[in-house]
């Protein structure tokens, strides 16, 4: 059976440490299965370093495309923008600082042959800390789509790092939105609402930093405005209930105005598996 080609799609903006984008992309160079083409959009005007990085990159490496963005659209804009370059069926997510498995997509190019109705599969990731390099915690997934399908109505089913979709699939849907801090998490919820079948890997698929960093992230106003809007979102499409909605959104806001340190805790030591 011929192997199936596939594109690799990564955003990246001017905050990205030089360093983490120079893993993330080498990580994809060194994979067992090597992408048919790599798109790499400049969200926006970046560091002189951070372009220079990407001009070696691309200068050595004919998989290597740049797409630029004259100013900065934030994550859905701008995978919505250059999944539009991928030039294959097949699309892969990458972040510009996590780090790919090397067996990461010759084990998700073997699942989509042998599973040809699939129209996204994704994995496990394994966090670590960015100060250390200690890894701190695994995040595991359902594995099916009746699963994943349960798991949405309290938290992310996927992890988006992981993913390799159908790009025909994604656009049927209306491609990736601008839904600020789920981005990733809306997509699937209409995927699922269009009968799209979905599927984890009991795999370990990437590395992602974490530690205080993120989970500062998710503790201010903007964010639990966000958490209404993003829920607002599942309930109209009938992926929860108005239960489901209110307990979301208290729970999920109660997490966000905590101390930092508190909502680090809650995310690695009751929402991961250690």
């Amino acid at each position: 059976m011929k192997k199936i080609g596939f594109s690799v799609l990564m955003s990246v903006y001017y905050k990205e440490k030089v360093e983490n984008l120079t893993e993330a992309i080498q990580s994809l160079l060194n994979q067992t299965l090597i992408p048919n083409e790599i798109i790499i959009v400049k969200d926006g005007p970046l560091t002189s370093k951070l372009n220079d990085c990407l001009r070696n990159f691309s200068e050595n490496n004919d998989i290597i495309k740049i797409i630029e963005l004259k100013k900065n659209v934030g994550l859905g804009k701008a995978l919505n923008e250059g999944i539009k370059y991928c030039s294959y069926d097949y699309v892969a997510r990458m972040d510009s600082d996590d780090i790919s498995f090397s067996d990461r997509f010759e084990k998700q190019i073997n699942f989509l042959m042998k599973n040809p109705d699939c129209d996204l599969v994704g994995g496990n990731i394994v966090e670590f800390d960015e100060e250390t390099n200690i890894d701190i915690s695994l995040r595991i997934v359902p594995t099916t789509t009746e699963k994943i399908k349960k798991y949405l109505k309290r938290r992310n089913p996927i992890n988006h790092v992981t993913v390799m979709f159908n790009k025909q699939s994604v656009l049927e849907v209306g491609n990736y939105q601008d839904c600020p801090y789920f981005e990733d998490y809306y997509l699937w919820a209409r995927m699922l609402s269009a009968n799209k079948k979905i599927f984890n890997l009991n795999e370990t698929l990437v590395r992602v930093r974490a530690g205080l960093n993120m989970s500062n992230r998710r503790g201010n106003f903007t964010y639990i405005k966000s958490i209404i809007n993003f829920e607002k979102k599942l309930l109209g499409l009938k992926q929860i209930n108005l239960f489901d909605y209110i307990y979301n959104c208290v729970s999920r806001s109660v997490i966000a105005i905590l101390p930092n340190k508190f909502r680090y805790f809650i995310y690695q030591k009751k929402l991961r598996n250690n």
